[in-house]
């Protein structure tokens, strides 16, 4: 079998978006199987839709897909529609930080030149700034390990406190406690 036709292209990717907005509108799996079927026996509108679900079987007379066979076709048909999305949208982030790395070398040859050459320090700074957002575009910096611990690095010490204390340390702060029912 070969590729499908462009049109058949397009309208497998209209299906797709159909069960997007469906998803969204919050409709369940075999409500939307049965709206984009290609058979209309159990198409929920009662038309043949273009490309839907159990197209091959509705073409050559068989039986049209069960419950659960739609179920799978249809979330099976969103889980691609989303992956595609996002590999679109992944290649547009590469495309959209490659154009902000060449903004950036843009801004950087004026300002190395300038800190270089005339020894200037608002330049080095500012060229520092630029490899500094080069760095975190591309990811290049480790990520800061943070630790919290108690005096000379000892491990924090946790206790369990009573109401009473807890009640005083609020009224230490300058805050009311809360008043306790009698249960």
């Amino acid at each position: 079998m070969g590729r499908p036709s462009r049109a058949v292209r397009a309208a497998i990717t209209q299906r797709r978006t159909d069960a997007i907005d469906l998803r969204i509108a919050g409709v369940d799996w075999l409500t939307i199987g049965r709206k984009l079927a290609a058979d209309p026996s159990i198409n929920s509108d009662d038309v043949a839709y273009p490309q839907g679900y159990g197209i091959e079987k509705y073409e050559h007379g068989l039986e049209p897909p069960t419950g659960k066979q739609l179920i799978d076709m249809a979330s099976r048909d969103l889980r691609e529609a989303l992956d595609e999305r996002a590999a679109a949208l992944s290649d547009s982030t590469d495309q959209l930080r490659q154009l902000m790395m060449e903004r950036l070398e843009r801004l950087f040859f004026p300002m190395y030149r300038q800190a270089v050459r005339n020894g200037d320090y608002q330049a080095v700074d500012r060229a520092v700034r630029i490899i500094e957002r080069e760095c975190r575009l591309l990811g290049l910096d480790q990520p800061v390990r943070t630790e919290l611990s108690g005096p000379d690095g000892a491990p924090v010490q946790v206790e369990a406190g009573t109401l009473e204390e807890l009640e005083r340390l609020i009224g230490l702060a300058g805050g009311q406690p809360a008043e306790r029912g009698e249960g």
